[in-house]
């Protein structure tokens, strides 16, 4: 099977030429630091050869799981925050039919919790639940993450009124740490059936740990194929692949040359309404790896076509401070033709005949040869469909390309201490045991 491409010959003009080669000896140290181990935030480099180190066994464990739960449950909550929930959202989102939530079919419905503290929001999915056999999917480390926390405990009541301890105990699964923590202590004591969090895999690097997997699994997709393209694209993206061939090691290098050449902001575009929360995914996977000590590329995205009827018109000729990368997928899943029209009030039979995605992939090359003489410099990751092989291929490509940008930057890709600031303000505000200190401060602060 092919891999996933990258092309970057539209940034062309936009930096000097050989700019981006310049990098080659900066990125294949980034290369050998997370090989050796010997890079900042070291502790956090188990998803660096993850793929290729899932077991069989493993992977049947979680789609065993996967399948009492579908049988159990017509609704499965995906309880999780961050990185605990996006990649398997970013996944099954890729893979689903676009109204698969109107759809009755024999996989579970996957909603998610857990990543919000909307009252409402927490309301009507307990309303929602009332008449619907579900199970939840708790994904937390420490048990203790606010939003996870407070979304479990209402939906442990629930799920135990409803169903019955019993049944309870059947269709609750924990992924979490292997020894502590108030989420182990509660799968312990109730009796769940649990998965690991690694220690040495940060939340926003565990799409392809139980965390991810077993929701994936539960909606019905291929995880066995999901990791082999991750597996394959471990190989293609190690220090010993030449630079020019190393689509990890070109991307970060073409993001770092853009960036010192003033590019501050990188767009994700995608002309399928299916990976909008791979964008997601990938907004948080780069923004909390890279934004630190006052540097790092903002990640934004956009979802074209959709889009270009309003950030199209910044994108086209705001500050010029911006580039774009494009995921382009080569091969949709179904065939649609362009119906004639003997009236032709509306002017298109100029495309009848043609299949829509032949419309889509020309509004695609225009966009990019508007933008690119708009100023704005141009990117393309290509898929050669959407399925979970190349899904994988993807992802791991993302995070392999994040771990290089962000050591050839400077920064430690691999912690978030700003993550931690807000937390402190709010449990002091709420008054939380322990934050008295704070509280009198906020307190002096706010008068």
């Amino acid at each position: 099977m092919n891999n996933i491409s990258l092309n970057i010959d539209k940034t062309a003009g936009f930096i000097a030429e050989g700019a981006v080669k310049a990098y080659a000896p900066k990125v294949q140290e980034a290369l050998e630091m997370l090989e050796k181990g010997n890079g900042l935030g070291n502790d956090f480099l188990g998803w660096l050869h993850l793929p290729s180190s899932i077991t069989e066994e493993h992977l049947n464990d979680i789609q065993e799981t996967a399948n009492t739960l579908r049988e159990l449950c017509d609704v499965v909550v995906v309880a999780g925050i961050g990185g605990s929930y996006l990649g398997a959202r970013a996944v099954i989102e890729a893979l689903s039919n676009n109204f698969h939530c109107y759809l009755k079919g024999n996989n579970p419905a996957i909603i998610y919790a857990g990543h919000n503290i909307s009252e409402d929001y927490l309301f009507e999915l307990t309303e929602f639940l009332k008449d619907k056999k579900f199970g939840v999917i708790n994904i937390s480390k420490s048990g203790t993450t606010t939003e996870t926390a407070l979304a479990f405990r209402l939906l442990k009541k629930q799920c135990e009124d409803q169903r019955g301890i019993e049944v309870a105990r059947k269709v609750i699964v924990a992924v979490t740490d292997a020894k502590r923590g108030a989420a182990r202590t509660t799968a312990d004591n109730e009796g769940y059936k649990s998965f690991i969090i690694p220690d040495n895999v940060g939340g926003r690097f565990s799409v392809l740990t139980p965390v991810g997997l077993l929701p994936i699994a539960i909606a019905g997709f291929d995880i066995k194929a999901l990791v082999k393209g991750a597996a394959d694209m471990e190989a293609a993206t190690a220090p010993e692949v030449p630079f020019e061939e190393n689509i990890a090691a070109v991307y970060a290098a073409t993001r770092n040359a853009l960036y010192a050449d003033g590019k501050k902001i990188e767009i994700l575009v995608n002309y399928q309404p299916k990976l909008h929360y791979v964008s997601e995914w990938w907004k948080q996977l780069y923004g909390e790896s890279e934004g630190k000590e006052n540097k790092g590329i903002f990640p934004a995205s956009v979802d074209f076509s959709t889009d270009l009827h309003s950030m199209g018109q910044w994108i086209q000729q705001g500050e010029r401070t911006i580039f774009e990368t494009v995921i382009s997928v080569e091969n949709t899943n179904h065939s649609l033709v362009v119906p004639t029209d003997e009236k032709n009030l509306d002017g298109l039979n100029f495309l009848a005949g043609k299949h829509v995605d032949e419309v889509n992939k020309m509004a695609e090359l225009g966009t990019l040869l508007a933008h690119v003489d708009g100023g704005v410099p141009n990117l393309r990751i290509v898929m050669p469909k959407l399925d979970e092989y190349y899904i994988g291929q993807l992802l791991y490509f993302f995070e392999k390309g994040c771990g290089v940008s962000g050591y050839v930057l400077g920064v430690n890709p691999f912690d978030q201490p700003g993550v931690e600031d807000y937390k402190r303000n709010m449990f002091a505000l709420l008054g939380k045991p322990g934050y008295e200190a704070e509280t009198e401060a906020i307190k002096a602060r706010l008068g």
